[in-house]
């Protein structure tokens, strides 16, 4: 299974947030740059960096990311705020190996197929779920979708994976939903990876053994619950 340290970005410092919500962020780092040294080695397979502020709608940080894309020596993956065609040419011409796209999989379909088909296996879908159905708008709104049919759309576009977040999840450390991501990861023959909740070296095993082909493991890292190579040890382990 792969490992996907995360850098969550908001007004130039490293984040974590509860359940996607903004006004209970933790800031972990001011200077996002200097984490990437730290968590782009021991086993890591690549980096997965969100712009919130673009999530929520505000400027993106493009600057940022540019500068952590530069000083990464693993691939990187980025999301938040990417919802027209500018902006994912822009975030693969920064050097990113992946776009993610989560509200504009649900509000611009075609975009994104379009995405799909210019960028062969660039581009990631975030499927990000409340309940089974889909959340968008830095998930503060219903996108009236199912994890599943949308994961099926991505599939038929071309995607190169999809990432589940259990939006109730994220952030807390409780556990991933372990039943619904393998569940999802059943149902489509893209590479699902999972996300929010992974608070504990079990929690990684128990998705590894479940089948999951990636996970994304940010707040349990920052503080200190495990290493970058306690979770690649675990997650690279034979089954």
């Amino acid at each position: 299974m792969k490992l996907l340290p995360a850098i969550d970005l908001l007004g130039g410092r490293a984040v974590r947030l509860e359940e996607g919500k903004r006004d209970r962020a933790t800031v972990f780092h001011d200077r996002p740059i200097e984490l990437v040294s730290q968590l782009a080695q021991g086993g890591a397979d690549r980096l997965h960096v969100v712009d919130l502020d673009g999530a929520f709608g505000e400027p993106r940080q493009l600057t940022l990311i540019a500068a952590l894309i530069a000083a990464s020596p693993i691939p990187v993956e980025v999301g938040g705020g990417i919802r027209d065609r500018d902006a994912i040419d822009r975030i693969l011409d920064l050097g990113a190996a992946f776009a993610v796209l989560g509200t504009a999989a649900v509000r611009s379909p075609a975009l994104v197929e379009a995405a799909c088909r210019a960028y062969p296996g660039r581009i990631i879908v975030a499927v990000d779920a409340r309940d089974g159905v889909v959340a968008v708008d830095g998930w503060t709104t219903s996108g009236g979708i199912t994890a599943r049919d949308l994961t099926a759309r991505a599939a038929a576009w071309g995607a190169a994976a999809v990432l589940y977040t259990d939006v109730a999840r994220d952030g807390l450390g409780g556990g991933p939903n372990v039943a619904a991501t393998a569940a999802l990861a059943r149902a489509t023959a893209l590479e699902v990876i999972a996300s929010g909740g992974v608070g504990s070296l079990d929690h990684i095993a128990d998705l590894r053994r479940a089948g999951i082909p990636a996970v994304v493991v940010g707040r349990a890292l920052y503080d200190g619950r495990f290493t970058v190579a306690d979770a690649a040890r675990v997650a690279h382990a034979p089954d």
